[in-house]
């Protein structure tokens, strides 16, 4: 048995991502698509394989280059698609005299091909369709005795009057005396054949299979739904040991502030947690890499994160443990006494510090997919234009003075890079990414981490508006987390609150940039709650410098002030 692979299609359902993979080699159980294709025909007892190319061929032409089969495996270019039937038809020399298979690129079964081929060898018919029911696209009318008698259009009862629709596997098996009814053209359907072969009474026959997986990966959606259905359960099996094959329940979280999406997985009174940040759409190191990536130096480095215990970073599918719904904003928001909170802010900074000067070790700069560091460039163009546009020009309606803000920003920039003591920086470290579990604190979305000053994390932990801190108690946690430095950081603890000071402002402008992007843009009406206390701190934090010191970032705040008091 040889058989044909039909992977010449632009892919264009799956737009944008076939820009830069062709649809057969999207990976699904770490493998692409097309290796478990040509592995399911070798177990089959395929003797050759072919495969023709039109879209990105050059890619798919390496993969294969780079294989051992132990089979011949090979490809067949067109320079212009040429159908189902013209492919067969331009690869009609790779056959001999036996029948042949045909089978999509695009689709995942563990349909047994060699039951098919045998099946097809059982009958006197020159074609084999495989069917089964799948109501989007039961298209295929079929007797009751198995003859398939046409596509998609209306067709006569046939002769006992009664026929069904089916939906077509893209598996199919051919003698080779159709090839000369193939028309030499630029493009021709096998469809095209079998209406040929129909009106001629020479009716395929349905192979009509029941009880089996398939799935074809043609849209988004399908493709995602794929690799989670193959990676669940082994994810399971590695985290828990559990080889059961039981329903695997998945109920949907409230999300945050990204357009991820959050599953809780659960079966046998285990649960995963399963975070989709989509299908990738670069090459170059996306959201899923670094999470994936930081995700794992940080646990090598013993800092607190969830385990992840499987992914597939094309679909940015990643399993991690579940550490429950308790996050830190939760718990303090139960405690009533000021030392009790300050007691549980001193630990998680404990942690900050454990995270910044032991996660910068062995840190590269690859597993980054923003920016490799907290520089002043993302400092003015992603926290303080980001303010000044998605916040006063968008949400707030109001006029800017460019050049002066312009001014303003570049200073602030410098204020909080200097004096910065780096290591690995979270960049989001707020009560909402500090999980808590068996009263022991874990850090998750991670994956904007890079080089960076530790007093930034510690400004976004404390302005944290999801908390609302006390600005005393702000004061008291950035003395002690100067003291828990200890002598490895030789800094003036003056020097080091002036700092934070600026560091704060940053994340402030960051923090009203993204409430004025998420309620204004994204709909995310929830976090507009936040802004007054966001606005409080940025005027709070502007009066620690000095008297004339960004003069129009002050001006602005006061008329923001002026606006919003006057409503």
């Amino acid at each position: 048995m040889k058989a044909l692979i039909l992977a010449a299609g632009f892919g264009t359902r799956l737009l944008p991502y076939t820009h830069h993979t062709p649809k057969p080699l999207f990976p699904v159980s770490g493998k692409p698509l097309l290796n478990h294709i040509i592995e399911n025909l070798k177990q089959s007892g395929c003797t050759g394989i072919i495969i023709n190319t039109h879209y990105l061929h050059e890619k798919i032409e390496a993969f294969i280059e780079s294989q051992d089969y132990e089979i011949p495996v090979i490809t067949r270019y067109e320079p212009t698609i040429l159908g189902t039937g013209g492919a067969i038809k331009n690869t009609a020399d790779f056959f001999d005299a036996s029948p042949f298979m045909v089978i999509n690129s695009d689709i995942l079964t563990d349909i047994n091909l060699r039951d098919v081929y045998e099946f097809h060898l059982g009958h006197d018919q020159s074609a084999t369709l495989v069917l089964h029911d799948h109501q989007a696209y039961n298209h295929v009318s079929v007797t009751s005795n198995g003859s398939i008698i046409g596509f998609h259009e209306q067709v006569a009862p046939c002769q006992d009057g009664k026929f069904k629709k089916l939906a077509f596997t893209g598996i199919q098996v051919l003698d080779a005396d159709l090839i000369p009814l193939i028309r030499q053209q630029n493009y021709f359907s096998s469809i095209d054949l079998y209406q040929h072969m129909i009106s001629n009474n020479q009716l395929p026959k349905a192979l009509i299979v029941k009880d089996h997986f398939w799935t074809d990966i043609g849209t988004p959606e399908s493709y995602l739904d794929t690799v989670y259905r193959f990676s669940a359960p082994q994810v399971f099996e590695k985290a828990f040991s559990l080889s059961s094959t039981g329903m695997i329940s998945k109920n949907k979280l409230k999300g945050d502030g990204s357009d991820r999406q959050w599953y809780r997985l659960t079966t046998e009174n285990r649960s995963l947690i399963l975070v989709s940040h989509g299908i990738r759409e670069q090459i170059d190191t996306c959201e899923a890499d670094s999470f994936i990536r930081i995700g794992q130096h940080l646990q090598e480095k013993k800092i607190p994160v969830p385990a992840i215990y499987g992914y597939n970073a094309f679909s940015g599918l990643v399993f991690l443990e579940d550490l429950g719904d308790t996050h830190l904003v939760d718990v303090v928001k139960q405690l009533r006494h000021q030392k009790d909170r300050l007691a549980v802010y001193q630990e998680v900074i404990r942690l900050l510090i454990h995270m910044s000067q032991n996660g910068k070790t062995g840190f590269l700069p690859s597993m980054t997919y923003q920016t490799r560091e907290y520089s002043k460039e993302l400092i003015i163009e992603k926290e303080c234009r980001y303010f000044r546009d998605a916040f006063l020009k968008n949400y707030m309606k109001m006029d800017c003075p460019e050049l002066p803000l312009e001014n303003d920003f570049s200073d602030l920039a410098d204020s909080a890079l200097k004096n910065g003591i780096n290591g690995f920086m979270h960049r989001d470290f707020q009560s909402r990414n500090i999980m808590v579990k068996d009263h022991s604190y874990y850090l998750i979305d991670f994956q904007g981490g890079r080089i960076g000053p530790l007093q930034y994390d510690l400004a976004s932990l404390l302005i944290d508006p999801y908390v609302a801190l006390d600005f005393g108690e702000q004061m008291e946690l950035i003395d002690f987390c100067a003291k828990a430095l200890g002598n490895g950081v030789s800094i003036p603890i003056d020097t080091f609150r002036k700092s934070v000071f600026y560091c704060a402002l940053t994340r402030n402008l960051q923090i009203l940039g993204a409430f004025g992007y998420l309620s204004l843009v994204k709909g995310k009406k929830w976090f507009e709650q936040h802004i007054p206390c966001a606005l409080r701190s940025l005027s709070y934090y502007l009066q620690k410098t000095e008297k004339n010191e960004l003069p129009a970032l002050k001006a602005v705040a006061e008329t923001i002030n002026n606006k919003r008091g006057s409503r």
